[in-house]
């Protein structure tokens, strides 16, 4: 709803994807074009825009085969699907904080699974974003943004691949070649073959390459993880009509003296007419109450950082960076369970009302030291606290009236509910 370190982030639009068949398009090449090159023994050189069509194709399938299926993990029982769903915007399935996982399937995550769905225009991470040629005023420094983690600490869809498969409490293989083991014992040595020709199967480096590729070439898959196919995509359309209670949501949304959510999670389409994101990908850090559901959080000196650590390292020099996060994209938000990095919210009807009763209410979130006295944003040390955004609806005080009545949060989660793909105008 508003960007961290106190900068109050303009409605950028930058690079939104076209709709339909020209993003497959579009994306699928760009795709591919670094994908044929990474793997040394495929041969990217001279091919033709049918050749080109047909890798996409065999890339796609065979990252949609490897994501559903688990046996590419060291347990044999954990898939990419396991923890981001299809069914649930590639997402988490479950209330859980944080997944289990690694070899024995015992070992929690750190952090709440993030939904992989619309990241196809997330830019690269840069510590300094400067609003696009589209808007008035390219002056304005945004600060950190971009990345496809929660940290931003990878850019491409390859890198963001290898976490899983190499972290010891997701699917727990203990190096690339393991990888590659599994995948060749699970089938796929054919299909890789097929893809990116028959020496590729002595070159094991060349196999975990092309191995990330393909899961990178299925994440630009449109109609799985960018469809548009949601009611408010259908009423930007002229297709759809909001209900009375979803069209008050949306104007309570951008309302910068109410919800003031499209700061960050931009709700109108660029100036192109492309559809929004509903995201900056802007870095924000928000006083996220302390999850003790989290194993790694019953160490009191233990704090997720976010851009300043501790799974990201390059800019733990960064104090200004600490306790910031990337802004999600608000599609699909209906279909989750658990909110914000740490998963410390369990429905979107508090995830609104936290936003707007943190300051104006703030026992309601935080716990009390022993003395009765409030320990306000608990989960980040005192130094770094004065990263915390105080933007609307954030810039009030206890007593005050939050931002938004009851009745009004209750609209606002009625509009987020227009997120949710697979809507049918028709129906």
């Amino acid at each position: 709803m508003a960007l961290g370190s106190g900068v109050r982030r303009r409605q950028s639009v930058w690079g939104r994807t076209m709709w339909g068949g020209l993003a497959v398009g579009v994306l699928a090449f760009a795709a591919v074009g670094s994908a044929l090159s990474a793997p040394p023994s495929s041969a990217s050189a001279g091919m033709s825009r049918a050749e080109v069509r047909r890798q996409v194709e065999g890339l796609t399938a065979l990252g949609r085969a490897m994501f559903l299926d688990p046996a590419l993990s060291a347990s044999g029982k954990l898939a990419c699907s396991s923890c981001h769903a299809p069914d649930h915007g590639f997402g988490p399935p479950n209330a859980l904080p944080v997944q289990m996982g690694g070899g024995d399937m015992a070992q929690p995550g750190g952090r709440a699974v993030p939904s992989l769905t619309y990241l196809q225009d997330v830019p690269p991470f840069t510590e300094h974003f400067f609003d696009s040629e589209d808007d008035s005023d390219e002056s304005v420094d945004n600060g950190p943004t971009g990345g496809l983690t929660w940290d931003g600490r990878v850019d491409r869809g390859a890198d963001q691949a290898a976490i899983p498969l190499l972290s010891a409490f997701e699917m727990g293989n203990a190096t690339p070649d393991e990888v590659v083991t599994h995948a060749l014992a699970a089938g796929y040595g054919d299909p890789l073959r097929r893809i990116y020709g028959d020496a590729i199967l002595a070159d094991r480096p060349a196999l975990y390459a092309g191995i990330l590729k393909a899961f990178e070439v299925y994440e630009q898959d449109a109609a799985s993880f960018y469809p548009y196919t949601s009611k408010y995509d259908a009423f930007l359309a002229g297709q759809a009509t909001l209900t009375p209670q979803e069209a008050r949501g949306l104007d309570l949304f951008n309302d910068p003296a109410k919800g003031n959510c499209a700061e960050c999670h931009i709700s109108q389409r660029g100036n192109d007419g492309t559809p929004p994101q509903f995201t900056d990908a802007g870095m924000i850090a928000i006083g996220i109450p302390r999850n003790a559901e989290i194993p790694a959080n019953a160490d009191p000196a233990y704090f997720d950082l976010g851009v300043c650590g501790p799974l990201r390292t390059d800019l733990a020099n960064h104090p200004e960076y600490c306790g910031l996060f990337r802004t999600p994209s608000l599609r699909n938000v209906a279909l989750r369970q658990t909110f914000f990095h740490n998963g410390a919210i369990h429905s979107l009807r508090e995830a609104v009302a936290f936003y707007v009763t943190r300051e104006t209410d703030p026992g309601r979130w935080y716990p009390r030291n022993p003395d009765g006295s409030l320990r306000k944003y608990d989960d980040l040390p005192p130094q770094y606290q004065a990263n915390i955004n105080l933007d609307p609806p954030f810039d009030r005080h206890p007593g005050d009236a939050p931002a938004l009545t009851d009745a009004e949060i209750d609209d606002v989660v009625a509009f987020m509910k227009t997120l949710t793909d697979g809507y049918d105008p028709h129906s």
